[in-house]
């Protein structure tokens, strides 16, 4: 067991893994990681589904079973997917049982080509969230505007739910109104509160690379001095919004009901500049309550040479608005870059499901007994 994650985990942070493959499940690494290095949930996307199911033969039985069964590749998408993920559900539920519901989450994301299309994005949620059958599934949903009454529809169904490509402090709190909303309704129909989850995932580093790009353009002493330091300040200022919307009476009806809170997690930590630390989205975001997904790489990283020294999100709450007062000041637009980033992100996380379309695709093919 690494010290520094027992501390970290100590510190308030659920440590998640960025991650799934069938290889990881079978070969028990998952398990490992749970047991030895502080894991205690599990979040995916399309990218990381087709490095797994192109690049190891343990999903060729179901696929030449899928391809005899002529499944089109949609629905092998989602057979394949949904394998995997009440897999590791399985493996996560001792964490979520001694947890009370609130760790032990495995996470799988709607189609993300369906993310401006409100009622296609429920209906996919739910198909998910029937097809895995897990208490501890978290189905994400991107916080577009189309995502925002998708969102609450589903948590009023008893979904949970995991809000993905969380980018400005706006949007952020249009999430956390979407949340209380969808648990209002939930309650008014007689749901049990207590049973509904949620994360709101923030994203962190790719603030960084879009802020830093711009700051590149403009040059000088001042800008160069700014570079690397707004995605910590935007995170901390979510965090800040967080605490302030948890002192609402609105809230407190719903805590009171037996609603638990919608925690922040960190999202996209992994270091994109080398010039940054590679733990810097670990190190510098410690508070109580919050989550880290983390690719393996960073897990590791983190348990040999983070520095975890304590709560470094309170303290930061007025350099953070300096930080972006100063942006502003110099000619990087805080509302341009979010929107920016939410716009390609949505545009990503397509291309990436594309990409797991074509490689399923090529695997049932290439699977597929002769004559079918």
């Amino acid at each position: 067991m690494s010290e520094i994650l027992a501390k970290l985990s100590a510190e308030g942070v659920a440590i998640w893994l960025d991650d799934i493959s069938r290889e990881r499940l079978a070969s028990g690494n998952l398990a490992d990681l749970v047991q030895n290095q502080h894991v205690v949930g599990v979040t995916s996307n399309p990218t990381i589904f087709q490095k797994a199911i192109t690049g190891s033969d343990k999903y060729d039985e179901q696929v030449r079973d899928l391809a005899v069964r002529r499944v089109d590749v949609g629905e092998a998408l989602r057979m394949i997917t949904t394998y995997d993920v009440r897999w590791a559900c399985d493996v996560l539920r001792p964490v979520y049982d001694a947890t009370d519901g609130v760790d032990g989450r495995v996470s799988i994301e709607v189609d993300p080509r369906l993310a401006n299309d409100t009622e296609a994005t429920i209906a996919e949620a739910r198909q998910l969230w029937w097809l895995v059958d897990r208490p501890n599934l978290f189905v994400k949903i991107p916080a577009t505007v189309e995502g925002l009454p998708a969102i609450s529809q589903c948590l009023a169904e008893g979904i949970s739910i995991n809000v993905t490509l969380i980018f400005s402090l706006q949007r952020y709190a249009d999430v956390i109104d979407a949340f209380f909303e969808g648990l209002e309704r939930a309650r008014r129909v007689g749901r049990d509160l207590s049973v509904i989850g949620s994360v709101a995932s923030f994203f962190v580093s790719r603030v960084d690379t879009e802020v830093d790009k711009r700051l590149e353009k403009i040059g000088g002493d001042e800008a160069q001095a700014l570079r690397g330091k707004a995605a910590i300040a935007n995170a901390r200022l979510a965090y800040e919004l967080y605490e302030q919307k948890c002192t609402t009476d609105r809230w407190q009806q719903l805590a009171r009901a037996g609603a638990k809170p919608q925690r922040p997690l960190w999202a996209s930590t992994s270091t994109k500049d080398p010039s940054l630390p590679d733990t810097v989205y670990v190190d510098e975001l410690v508070t109580r309550g919050v989550v880290n997904t983390m690719p393996e790489a960073t897990i590791h990283a983190t348990a040999d040479h983070g520095h975890i020294s304590g709560d470094t999100v309170h303290a930061g709450y007025e350099r953070a608005k300096k930080v972006l007062a100063d942006l502003e000041r110099i000619g990087v637009s805080y509302d341009d870059v979010v929107r920016v980033l939410e716009e390609e992100g949505v545009e990503k996380f397509a291309n990436s499901w594309n990409d797991l379309v074509g490689g399923v695709t090529q695997e049932l093919e290439r699977l597929a007994p002769a004559g079918t």
